[in-house]
Order: structure tokens, then sequence, then C-alpha cells
């Protein structure tokens, strides 16, 4: 991941572990898919399984998998980018809550010499097995890595060709050493993401190919272990692309190594995973890139017989619980609900981001228990959802029905509860196809006092899966108030009324597009502007103002996801700026 920083098994009897094996060797050849990887299965240890499965069942048996991100790959050392030391405690948690690998990114460049020989730290090196170990004695398979490497000196291997292979080749002779005894449950990653500067598509593969066949030597030469250890290449950029991927095949084929595993990384359609250019839902867009990517995997990869092992997954920013959240959460649900269904359906192992935004490494707690619930869910299982989790009904206005569209997803409807009482089919909603309405009567008992906010949660029900929260909700239209402030940036003051900010537009009166990004009028969420809901504000930043055309008034738009939309004007004056309501 680029630039994220913000801060057990049972044992058995031999006999009855080798017949277990071979029963699930059949059958990963048979289906090619995750099959091994149901959680919480106990099951034989990982060590083991790895020792009688090929490549293809290896990776299976890696789902699903987790990120330890921004730990040993953060700059310059382990705390710099605000996480805790990684201990035992924390594989101990995470094979408990049925992962069954762990990626440990690991960057090398601040404990390495620059120079020949490149020589990596001892007490690094150290480090890393330490927290390897504990991975491995936890039963987890264990990827390790070079990552971040990859744009602070690998990048620069088309001016600096000779010095760059040489100290890759010597990171890995060096790591190849340490790990050369230790068990085929580690996997080793050639490099994350690579990238090269000022190369077009064709040069970087060109760059990337010799990195890789490098790797590889340098690897399979240091024998023990890694002659047949199972090592996983990237494409360049480790983009799931078509045009990205195929070479990568076509590398994987003439290395002639049957234990190689390809790795590509995944984020979601680019508006929708950093909100911007009105990309606030997971919509048939966002959802078609997620298809077309995961067939694209399958049938450039997984099809040939290359296992694939997704590094990464997850959305660029979000969740980050130090910011006020860019993607709503029920559209984020159903972004995850389908990615574990595609996932599953085309045979590929995944690997969760989390720099900081999923555990809390300091309680060992999920931040938010829905959401990873949700993401569990989908290991195993598909869930309904909706258009939206939310019903918004207007303080100012008198209550009526309001209908969501259901997406059952393959399951069958069963109903809305609240909490352990079931509303009654009929007086307190109706379901027309695929479209529930809850009754005026119901959202009235349901709203109470009208409260701003969420007044009372509901759940749609179906025959697997989670259910699907529905938050009744009162609002107004949002209320701003005219500001002064400088390019530094300008504090917007702003009643909420129980309303959420979904996106800011913003033009010119010539109709061009205001801002820091010039190619959308809708400005990226939480770059641009951010919401301060505790504060009653809304903040416009620096970039954005100090983008602005001077002396030229630009019209901001803000949409809220009840439907509301509030006019803005903000005219920038040299370094002074002044906002006004429309």
């Amino acid at each position: 991941m680029k630039g994220t920083k913000d801060p057990g098994r049972r044992r058995r009897g031999p006999g009855r572990v080798l017949a277990l094996l071979m029963t699930l060797v059949a059958a990963v050849g048979l289906t090619g898919t995750t099959a091994l990887a149901a959680p919480g299965h106990a099951g034989p240890s990982a060590a083991a399984t790895a020792r009688v499965l090929g490549p293809k069942g290896v990776v299976a048996a890696m789902q699903p998998s987790w990120n330890l991100g921004n730990t040993l790959d953060a700059i310059p050392d382990e705390t710099s980018w605000g996480n805790p030391p990684a201990t035992k405690a924390l594989f101990d948690t995470i094979r408990a809550q049925g992962f069954r690998s762990v990626r440990l990114p690991v960057t090398w460049s601040g404990h390495q010499s620059a120079t020949v020989p490149y020589t990596i730290d001892a007490a690094w090196l150290s480090r890393v097995r330490q927290v390897v170990d504990w991975a491995l004695s936890d039963g987890l398979y264990v990827v390790i890595n070079v990552h971040h490497d990859s744009w602070q000196w690998i990048s620069s291997m088309p001016a600096d060709h000779d010095n760059v292979l040489a100290r890759f080749k010597a990171t890995w002779t060096q790591v190849a050493a340490e790990f050369r005894d230790s068990p085929r449950t580690l996997l080793f990653e050639s490099v994350n993401e690579p990238q090269f500067n000022n190369t077009t598509d064709t040069q970087g593969r060109q760059y990337l190919d010799e990195l890789n066949t490098a790797f590889h030597t340098v690897v399979r030469r240091s024998g023990g272990t890694n002659a047949t250890r199972l090592l996983v290449l990237p494409s360049l950029g480790s983009t799931p692309s078509q045009e990205r991927m195929a070479p990568l095949a076509d590398e994987i084929g003439s290395l002639n190594d049957p234990d190689l595993v390809a790795t590509v990384h995944y984020y979601g359609w680019y508006p929708f995973s950093v909100n911007i250019a009105g990309g606030t839902r997971f919509d048939a867009t966002s959802q078609k890139d997620m298809t077309d990517t995961f067939t694209a995997i399958h049938n450039t990869l997984i099809a040939k017989g290359i296992p694939v092992y997704m590094g990464e997954y997850g959305l660029l920013s979000y969740p980050d619980f130090n910011h006020p959240p860019r993607v709503e959460q029920g559209e984020a649900l159903k972004y995850f609900e389908m990615l574990g269904h595609e996932a599953r359906t085309n045979g590929v192992t995944t690997a969760l981001w989390d720099a900081f935004n999923f555990l809390n490494r300091t309680t060992l707690q999920w931040r938010d228990p829905g959401l990873i619930d949700q993401i569990k869910s989908a290991w195993t299982t598909r869930s309904g959802t909706a258009s939206s989790d939310r019903v918004f009904l207007a303080k100012s206005e008198a209550i009526t029905a309001r209908t969501l569209t259901l997406n059952p997803n393959g399951r069958t409807f069963k109903g809305v509860w609240q909490g352990g009482t079931k509303l009654a089919q009929g007086r307190d909603y109706t379901v027309s196809g695929n479209e529930l309405t809850l009754t005026a009567s119901a959202l009235t008992r349901l709203a109470g006092d009208r409260a701003y906010g969420t007044d009372a949660t509901v759940e749609a029900r179906f025959s697997a899966g989670l259910p699907w929260k529905i938050y009744v909700t009162t609002y107004d239209t949002p209320v701003l108030s005219d500001a002064n402030g400088t390019t530094g940036g300008l504090t917007v003051p702003a009643r909420f009324n129980g309303d959420l900010l979904a996106t800011m537009e913003s033009t010119y009166a010539d109709g061009g597009n205001a801002g820091n990004t010039g190619w959308t009028p809708y400005q990226e969420f939480d770059v641009a502007f951010a919401p301060d809901y505790p504060g009653n504000a809304i903040t416009l930043t620096s970039d954005y103002l100090n983008a602005l055309r001077d002396g030229a008034q630009a019209t901001l738009t803000f949409h809220f996801w009840s439907g509301a939309t509030v006019t803005y004007h903000v005219t920038r004056s040299g370094s002074s700026v002044t906002g006004s309501v429309a």
C-alpha cells in the first residue's frame, strides 16, 4: 500500500493427519477454490498441510489473510507510523479471529547500508525473524517482502540500474540466508507495488522481469527450504489489469518453476475508493470494475494454473478513525460483501490491508465490529443488502412511507425486525418484488420524539448471511453561515441538523471546475473539504483554497445523504478568503 501512514489447531495422530491431507489434496484438485479455508475449522497444522499440498492448495489454505501494515514497513522504524510494536498476542488474536495467514510487509532501507555490500542490520533482521516466528508458531502462513523500498530506491533503477540490481540481490541474499531453514509456510514476495521512474509500461515490465528473475535465482540458489519455497511475484504496480497481469503470466511460465504464485492488489473503483468525482456510492460502475477485475484475474492467471494471492485489498481511504469517514458505511458494507463473493467464486486468496484501520493494535479489539463481521461473513456466504442503510425523515414535514430496494444476492427475504421484535408485514412494512416499503405509521413510531440523528434501527433479515441494518434518521436541511479566513483554511459554521455530508461540487460562473482537482467539479472528501460534526463546521482546506482563481467567485454545492443540497459562495482575494450563503 502506498502512503497509508497516519498515525490454534488441534494436533492429531500422524495417520489421521495424512488421511485428512490426502482428502484435502483431492478436494483442492477438484474445486480449485479456497475450500480449505473455512474460517474457524480446526485441521492439520499449516506446516503439515504445506508439505503435501501443491501451490494451489497452499494458497487456498491461506484464505483468509491479513496484513500487519504500517509496522515493519514503517519508516524509519517499527513504531514511526503510530502503531505499537508487534507482539505474539497480536498473532494469537489474528489466528483466533479465523485468519489463516498474515502478510508482513518489511521496509529494509532504513536498516541497511546504501552502499556495497548493502548489509542489513543484524538487530533488524533478528526483529523480523522474531515477528515471523511468532506468526508461524500460531500455525499461520506468513508472507514477507521488500516493501516501501520499491519507491525509496528500487524505482530509480532506470537511472541507476547496476547499483539497484546489486542492492536488490544483496537484500534477498541476506533474507534468504536468514530464513533458509524456515518451514514452507513462510513465503517470499519479491517486491511490493513495483514502480520505475520515467518509464513506459513496456519499459517498467522489463525492469520488473529482471528483478523478479534475479529474486527467483537468488532464493533458489540459497538452498535449504528455499529450494522449493513458494515465491510470490507481482505485476507492475501490483495492478490487476489485463495488460499488466498478462506479462506476469508469461514470466511465471518462462521461469518453469511450479512453486510460483502471482500477486496483485485491489482497492476498488478509484472515485468510490477515495470519494471523488461524485463517487459516493458502490454503484453499477464500481460493481462492474470489481467483477471485471476478478474475471480478468481468473482468466489471465488462475485459468492457466497460476495461484493468486491478493496481497492487499480494501478501500484507499476507509476506514480511517482519525478523520470523518469518506465512504458511507452502508456503501462500504456492500463493497466488502461483494468482494468476498468475487474472491470466493474466482478462487482468489485475499489479504485485508490493515494499517491501523481495522484492528486496534493496543486493545486487540476491532474498531468497527459491524464492518469486520461483514468482511468475515463474506469469506463463506453472501448477505442481502439494500439500496441504502438509512431512511431520512424531514422533521419539518409529515412522515410518509419510504421505500428501499432490496438486493437479496441469492437469499430469501425473511422480514424486518427491531431488536428481538419482528415487525408486522402489511401494517409496518410491505414487500413488492424487491421493493421494501416501511409504512408511515411504523416510521412515526420508530422516529419517536424526532430528535435529529438516528432515532431507531431496524434490520432486514434474509435466509443466510448478515442482516441489513436500516437507520431511521430525522433531519432538516443543513444551514451554513458566512465566514472569513485565509488560504490556510476556512471554517464554515454549519448546523447539520441530523444530516451527513456526502460530497462537495465546486464550479466557477463560466462553468469551469474550481479547486485543487481540476478534472471534476466534485472535489475529494477530506482533501478539499471535510465535515466537523462535533464542531458544527465544514472545513475548506488550504489545498483547495490555494487552487482557486484570485478574485473569481466559486459556487459550492454541498450534497448531503438525505438528498438535500446547500449552495455556498467562496472568493479568494490574495491570501484572504470569504464565504457567504447563497
